[in-house]
């Protein structure tokens, strides 16, 4: 079968429709429909069926798509070892990280990671659920707030990240300092809007002091964890921040000090068939020092 029919049929089935498949590819749609047109009289079987919503694989299709996905993964797996062979460590690497630890932490510190390595150019996807599979080499290398369960994928911790009670001065003048978790009760409180992922244990300010009883409801939910950082300091309300997002506005006033919010483990992770990767273990060394240089300041554990 022509890879290129093959190519187009994968993408079809990986994005749902003709239109993304062909953005994918960079082609057109009508190119994309004639590559599969082609596929299915070659193959004589339909692989999707079409609705006005997008395409659906037949039976035909989700066997084919089994074999284009193994066939995917290994094209760019050989990428990845062919871009390794070089002497020093260069080209493309697709990062996936947090939201909140990707925007806030880790992009204004590029710059210095650029300096080191001038050949290499990073791909940052943020994302705070577990969308690009690494197996599939979605993305090379991952930072994340969960440990990895696969036995295909290395870790390394880097480090534990903190996480306390924030409120801006002017909201506690409004409304006054909670002195007792009870406090919060009768507080404008900001909470992680999001139940599918990890960080759903920033919902502190919705527990805190009520293990007998249900959470308190929140005035403001949102499933952005800068965005819940510019709403504290907007005024808003109380909410569970990262220490090293709250360090970065001085301002903002820590409250109910005794009672310490969760924290995170944050992991380096990356498949075992990129252990000897140059680039991987680049942008790796690099996490690790930028992070060591910071402990004290921004990261605890």
């Amino acid at each position: 079968m022509d890879w290129d029919k093959l190519k187009s049929f994968h993408a079809a089935a990986e994005a749902g429709s003709l239109t993304a498949a062909g953005e994918r590819l960079g082609i057109s749609q009508s190119a994309v429909s004639r590559q599969i047109t082609a596929l299915e009289e070659q193959l004589g079987m339909s692989l999707f069926q079409r609705h006005a919503r997008g395409l659906v694989l037949t039976d035909a299709g989700q066997t084919l798509h089994l074999s284009t996905s193994e066939m995917a993964t290994a094209a760019q797996a050989a990428s990845a070892a062919l871009r390794d062979q070089q002497d020093t460590a260069q080209g493309d690497l697709t990062v996936t990280a947090p939201v909140a630890f990707g925007s806030t932490w880790l992009v204004p510190r590029l710059h210095r990671f650029s300096r080191q390595h001038p050949d290499m150019r990073i791909d940052l996807r943020l994302d705070d659920g577990e969308n690009y599979d690494l197996l599939k080499l979605e993305a090379e290398c991952a930072i994340r707030l969960w440990a990895a369960d696969k036995a295909d994928l290395i870790q390394r911790k880097l480090a534990t990240v903190g996480t306390n009670l924030y409120a801006s001065p002017e909201y506690l003048e409004q409304y006054g300092r909670p002195k007792v978790p009870d406090d919060l009760d009768h507080h404008r409180i900001i909470a992680y809007g999001r139940a599918d992922s990890p960080i759903t244990a920033m919902s502190f300010a919705e527990r805190v002091g009520r293990d007998d009883e249900g959470p308190r409801k929140a005035a403001l939910m949102v499933n952005n964890v800068p965005a819940m950082l510019r709403a504290v300091e907007a005024g808003l309300g109380i909410a569970d921040l990262p220490d090293y997002m709250a360090a970065a506005v001085p301002r903002l006033v820590r409250v109910l000090e005794d009672f310490t919010g969760p924290s995170f483990d944050l992991y380096f992770v990356y498949p075992s068939n990129l252990k000897r990767s140059k680039r991987v273990a680049a942008f790796r060394d690099f996490l690790s020092s930028e992070v060591d240089a910071l402990r004290a300041v921004a990261l605890r554990g």
